[in-house]
Protein backbone atom coordinates (compact mmCIF):
# COMPACT_ATOMS: atom_id res chain seq x y z
CA UNK A 1 0.00 0.00 0.00
CA UNK A 2 1.36 3.67 -0.92
CA UNK A 3 0.90 7.07 -0.07
CA UNK A 4 1.82 9.93 -2.28
CA UNK A 5 4.86 10.99 -0.14
CA UNK A 6 6.49 14.36 -1.58
CA UNK A 7 7.22 16.30 -4.48
CA UNK A 8 6.69 15.23 -7.74
CA UNK A 9 10.42 13.80 -9.46
CA UNK A 10 11.09 14.77 -12.83
CA UNK A 11 10.66 11.39 -15.69
CA UNK A 12 14.14 9.78 -16.06
CA UNK A 13 13.00 8.55 -19.30
CA UNK A 14 14.03 4.93 -18.60
CA UNK A 15 11.72 1.90 -18.68
CA UNK A 16 9.76 1.57 -15.23
CA UNK A 17 9.76 -1.96 -13.90
CA UNK A 18 6.57 -3.79 -13.83
CA UNK A 19 4.56 -3.72 -10.63
CA UNK A 20 6.70 -0.46 -9.79
CA UNK A 21 4.90 3.28 -10.16
CA UNK A 22 6.34 5.58 -12.36
CA UNK A 23 7.75 8.68 -11.09
CA UNK A 24 5.11 11.50 -10.94
CA UNK A 25 5.66 13.90 -13.79
CA UNK A 26 6.00 17.67 -13.00
CA UNK A 27 3.11 20.16 -13.62
CA UNK A 28 2.66 21.75 -17.21
CA UNK A 29 0.65 24.52 -16.36
CA UNK A 30 -2.62 22.75 -17.44
CA UNK A 31 -4.96 25.02 -14.99
CA UNK A 32 -3.03 27.73 -15.19
CA UNK A 33 -5.67 30.61 -13.75
CA UNK A 34 -8.28 28.76 -13.12
CA UNK A 35 -10.67 28.37 -10.39
CA UNK A 36 -11.43 24.72 -9.16
CA UNK A 37 -13.61 23.00 -6.88
CA UNK A 38 -12.85 20.01 -5.69
CA UNK A 39 -15.25 17.90 -3.13
CA UNK A 40 -14.24 15.30 -0.52
CA UNK A 41 -10.66 16.45 -1.46
CA UNK A 42 -9.11 15.09 2.44
CA UNK A 43 -6.89 12.55 3.10
CA UNK A 44 -4.27 10.49 1.00
CA UNK A 45 -6.98 9.18 -1.67
CA UNK A 46 -7.52 10.73 -4.94
CA UNK A 47 -9.06 13.69 -3.40
CA UNK A 48 -6.20 14.98 -1.91
CA UNK A 49 -3.69 14.14 -4.74
CA UNK A 50 -6.07 15.47 -7.06
CA UNK A 51 -5.92 18.99 -4.69
CA UNK A 52 -2.40 18.61 -4.71
CA UNK A 53 -1.89 18.22 -8.40
CA UNK A 54 -4.60 20.85 -9.42
CA UNK A 55 -2.21 23.27 -7.62
CA UNK A 56 0.79 22.33 -9.40
CA UNK A 57 -0.70 22.86 -12.64
CA UNK A 58 -1.53 26.54 -11.76
CA UNK A 59 -5.22 26.08 -10.35
CA UNK A 60 -6.64 27.94 -7.75
CA UNK A 61 -8.46 26.18 -5.11
CA UNK A 62 -11.56 25.71 -3.46
CA UNK A 63 -11.35 22.07 -1.46
CA UNK A 64 -13.89 20.36 0.65
CA UNK A 65 -14.82 17.59 2.47
CA UNK A 66 -17.45 16.42 5.04
CA UNK A 67 -14.33 15.65 7.54
CA UNK A 68 -13.41 18.82 8.62
CA UNK A 69 -10.04 17.68 10.88
CA UNK A 70 -8.84 15.41 7.89
CA UNK A 71 -9.85 18.43 5.53
CA UNK A 72 -7.73 20.74 7.40
CA UNK A 73 -4.74 18.73 7.93
CA UNK A 74 -4.97 18.41 4.17
CA UNK A 75 -5.19 22.38 3.45
CA UNK A 76 -2.19 22.37 5.93
CA UNK A 77 0.07 19.79 4.38
CA UNK A 78 -0.58 21.93 0.98
CA UNK A 79 0.14 24.92 2.60
CA UNK A 80 3.45 23.38 3.58
CA UNK A 81 4.33 22.58 0.37
CA UNK A 82 2.80 25.86 -1.69
CA UNK A 83 3.28 28.16 0.22
CA UNK A 84 -0.57 29.46 0.68
CA UNK A 85 -3.44 27.91 2.25
CA UNK A 86 -6.29 26.19 0.01
CA UNK A 87 -10.05 27.53 1.31
CA UNK A 88 -11.14 24.33 3.11
CA UNK A 89 -14.86 24.83 3.64
CA UNK A 90 -16.72 21.58 5.09
CA UNK A 91 -19.38 20.41 2.57
CA UNK A 92 -21.74 17.13 3.20
CA UNK A 93 -22.99 16.37 -0.87
CA UNK A 94 -26.11 15.27 0.69
CA UNK A 95 -26.92 18.29 2.07
CA UNK A 96 -28.54 20.98 -0.39
CA UNK A 97 -27.70 23.82 1.76
CA UNK A 98 -24.28 22.99 2.27
CA UNK A 99 -23.73 22.76 -1.40
CA UNK A 100 -24.86 25.80 -2.22
CA UNK A 101 -22.77 27.66 0.36
CA UNK A 102 -19.89 25.56 -1.16
CA UNK A 103 -21.02 27.12 -4.54
CA UNK A 104 -21.57 30.55 -3.13
CA UNK A 105 -18.65 30.68 -1.03
CA UNK A 106 -15.86 29.77 -4.46
CA UNK A 107 -17.75 32.00 -6.90
CA UNK A 108 -16.59 34.52 -4.00
CA UNK A 109 -13.11 33.58 -3.31
CA UNK A 110 -12.11 32.51 -6.88
CA UNK A 111 -13.51 35.24 -8.84
CA UNK A 112 -15.71 32.41 -10.34
CA UNK A 113 -15.42 28.65 -11.03
CA UNK A 114 -13.83 27.29 -14.13
CA UNK A 115 -13.66 23.76 -13.05
CA UNK A 116 -16.09 21.56 -10.68
CA UNK A 117 -14.71 18.12 -9.94
CA UNK A 118 -17.37 16.14 -8.09
CA UNK A 119 -15.23 13.38 -6.58
CA UNK A 120 -17.08 12.45 -3.66
CA UNK A 121 -18.57 9.50 -3.09
CA UNK A 122 -19.17 6.38 -0.44
CA UNK A 123 -18.65 2.65 -0.96
CA UNK A 124 -19.20 -0.83 0.84
CA UNK A 125 -19.54 -4.32 0.69
CA UNK A 126 -22.82 -6.48 1.36
CA UNK A 127 -24.95 -9.11 -0.76
CA UNK A 128 -27.99 -7.48 -2.74
CA UNK A 129 -30.08 -9.95 -0.99
CA UNK A 130 -28.32 -8.69 2.76
CA UNK A 131 -28.14 -5.01 1.82
CA UNK A 132 -30.45 -2.73 4.53
CA UNK A 133 -32.21 -0.07 2.90
CA UNK A 134 -30.18 2.09 5.10
CA UNK A 135 -27.25 0.82 3.76
CA UNK A 136 -28.37 1.03 0.12
CA UNK A 137 -29.60 4.66 0.44
CA UNK A 138 -26.51 5.89 2.37
CA UNK A 139 -24.21 4.77 -0.70
CA UNK A 140 -27.21 6.07 -3.35
CA UNK A 141 -27.26 9.14 -1.24
CA UNK A 142 -23.54 9.96 -1.13
CA UNK A 143 -22.09 8.99 -4.76
CA UNK A 144 -25.19 9.49 -7.00
CA UNK A 145 -27.51 12.02 -5.18
CA UNK A 146 -24.68 13.91 -3.93
CA UNK A 147 -23.10 14.45 -7.58
CA UNK A 148 -26.79 15.49 -8.91
CA UNK A 149 -27.28 17.73 -6.22
CA UNK A 150 -23.67 19.12 -7.04
CA UNK A 151 -24.25 19.76 -10.79
CA UNK A 152 -27.58 21.18 -9.93
CA UNK A 153 -25.96 23.68 -7.55
CA UNK A 154 -23.05 24.78 -10.25
CA UNK A 155 -24.06 24.42 -13.41
CA UNK A 156 -26.54 27.89 -13.16
CA UNK A 157 -23.20 29.89 -12.69
CA UNK A 158 -21.30 28.26 -15.33
CA UNK A 159 -24.08 28.23 -17.93
CA UNK A 160 -23.97 32.24 -16.74
CA UNK A 161 -20.41 33.05 -17.39
CA UNK A 162 -20.75 30.59 -20.88
CA UNK A 163 -18.22 28.46 -19.82
CA UNK A 164 -16.63 25.71 -17.41
CA UNK A 165 -15.93 22.16 -17.15
CA UNK A 166 -17.15 19.59 -14.97
CA UNK A 167 -14.90 16.13 -13.76
CA UNK A 168 -17.30 13.29 -12.14
CA UNK A 169 -15.83 10.35 -10.02
CA UNK A 170 -17.03 6.82 -11.55
CA UNK A 171 -15.70 3.94 -11.30
CA UNK A 172 -15.27 0.72 -13.68
CA UNK A 173 -17.87 -1.02 -11.53
CA UNK A 174 -20.43 0.86 -13.18
CA UNK A 175 -19.44 -1.32 -16.40
CA UNK A 176 -18.22 -4.70 -14.26
CA UNK A 177 -19.64 -6.62 -12.08
CA UNK A 178 -18.16 -7.71 -8.94
CA UNK A 179 -20.33 -9.31 -5.87
CA UNK A 180 -20.85 -7.27 -2.38
CA UNK A 181 -20.38 -4.33 -4.77
CA UNK A 182 -24.34 -3.71 -6.32
CA UNK A 183 -25.27 -0.66 -4.31
CA UNK A 184 -21.66 1.18 -4.93
CA UNK A 185 -21.55 -0.34 -8.85
CA UNK A 186 -25.27 0.92 -9.47
CA UNK A 187 -24.27 4.22 -7.58
CA UNK A 188 -21.40 4.87 -10.41
CA UNK A 189 -23.40 3.76 -13.43
CA UNK A 190 -25.83 6.28 -12.33
CA UNK A 191 -22.75 9.13 -12.37
CA UNK A 192 -21.78 7.91 -15.78
CA UNK A 193 -25.36 8.21 -17.36
CA UNK A 194 -25.77 11.20 -15.15
CA UNK A 195 -22.81 12.52 -16.93
CA UNK A 196 -23.83 12.15 -20.31
CA UNK A 197 -27.30 13.49 -19.70
CA UNK A 198 -25.53 16.46 -18.35
CA UNK A 199 -23.20 16.97 -20.91
CA UNK A 200 -25.93 16.93 -23.46
CA UNK A 201 -27.53 19.80 -21.77
CA UNK A 202 -24.81 22.05 -20.60
CA UNK A 203 -22.88 21.95 -23.98
CA UNK A 204 -25.12 24.69 -25.89
CA UNK A 205 -23.97 26.56 -22.79
CA UNK A 206 -20.18 26.51 -23.25
CA UNK A 207 -19.59 23.78 -20.36
CA UNK A 208 -18.36 20.67 -20.35
CA UNK A 209 -19.20 17.45 -18.30
CA UNK A 210 -16.80 14.28 -18.11
CA UNK A 211 -15.99 11.74 -15.78
CA UNK A 212 -13.47 9.15 -14.87
CA UNK A 213 -13.77 5.51 -14.32
CA UNK A 214 -10.84 4.09 -11.74
CA UNK A 215 -10.25 0.41 -11.36
CA UNK A 216 -7.69 0.46 -8.28
CA UNK A 217 -6.24 3.47 -6.79
CA UNK A 218 -4.10 3.08 -3.32
CA UNK A 219 -4.35 4.82 -0.54
CA UNK A 220 -3.83 4.87 3.24
CA UNK A 221 -7.59 4.76 4.42
CA UNK A 222 -8.61 2.04 1.54
CA UNK A 223 -7.75 -1.47 3.41
CA UNK A 224 -10.20 0.22 6.60
CA UNK A 225 -12.74 -0.55 4.06
CA UNK A 226 -11.89 -3.62 2.07
CA UNK A 227 -12.42 -7.21 3.57
CA UNK A 228 -8.99 -9.11 3.95
CA UNK A 229 -7.89 -10.07 0.79
CA UNK A 230 -9.84 -8.76 -1.63
CA UNK A 231 -7.03 -5.83 -2.96
CA UNK A 232 -4.08 -8.15 -2.98
CA UNK A 233 -7.05 -10.33 -5.65
CA UNK A 234 -8.21 -6.93 -7.62
CA UNK A 235 -4.20 -6.25 -8.15
CA UNK A 236 -3.57 -9.66 -9.15
CA UNK A 237 -5.71 -8.46 -12.08
CA UNK A 238 -4.03 -5.29 -13.42
CA UNK A 239 -2.10 -5.67 -16.31
CA UNK A 240 0.75 -3.86 -14.61
CA UNK A 241 0.76 -5.86 -11.64
CA UNK A 242 -0.06 -2.96 -9.30
CA UNK A 243 -3.00 -0.65 -8.12
CA UNK A 244 -3.00 3.07 -9.50
CA UNK A 245 -1.12 5.87 -7.14
CA UNK A 246 -3.95 8.30 -6.40
CA UNK A 247 -1.86 10.73 -8.60
CA UNK A 248 -2.09 9.38 -11.40
CA UNK A 249 -6.35 9.43 -11.37
CA UNK A 250 -5.81 12.64 -10.82
CA UNK A 251 -3.44 13.15 -13.59
CA UNK A 252 -6.38 12.41 -16.16
CA UNK A 253 -9.26 14.79 -14.12
CA UNK A 254 -6.92 17.30 -14.61
CA UNK A 255 -6.79 16.52 -18.35
CA UNK A 256 -10.59 15.99 -18.27
CA UNK A 257 -10.70 19.83 -16.67
CA UNK A 258 -8.11 21.54 -18.89
CA UNK A 259 -8.20 22.77 -22.32
CA UNK A 260 -6.31 20.12 -24.15
CA UNK A 261 -10.10 18.43 -23.55
CA UNK A 262 -11.89 20.91 -25.26
CA UNK A 263 -14.06 18.79 -27.60
CA UNK A 264 -14.61 15.85 -25.10
CA UNK A 265 -17.62 16.08 -23.02
CA UNK A 266 -19.53 13.06 -21.96
CA UNK A 267 -17.20 10.75 -22.07
CA UNK A 268 -15.76 8.23 -19.29
CA UNK A 269 -12.83 7.45 -19.23
CA UNK A 270 -11.43 4.30 -17.47
CA UNK A 271 -8.13 5.02 -15.66
CA UNK A 272 -7.47 1.09 -15.71
CA UNK A 273 -4.72 -1.57 -16.47
CA UNK A 274 -7.35 -4.43 -15.59
CA UNK A 275 -7.88 -7.15 -17.66
CA UNK A 276 -10.80 -9.54 -18.22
Amino acid sequence: MTEDTGAPSAPTGGVTPAGAAPPEPPGRGLLEGKGVVITAAAGTGIGGALARRCLLEGGRVVISDAHERRLNETADALADEFGERPVALTCNVTDDTDVRALVATAEVELGGIDVWINNAGLGGNGLITELTDEEWDRVIGVTLTGTFKCLRAVLPSMYERGSGAVVNNASVLGWRAQERQGHYAAAKAGVMALTRSAAVEAAGHGVRVNAVAPSLAMHANLAKVTPPGLLEELTSREAFGRAAEPWEVANVMVFLASDLSSYMTGEVLAVSSQHP
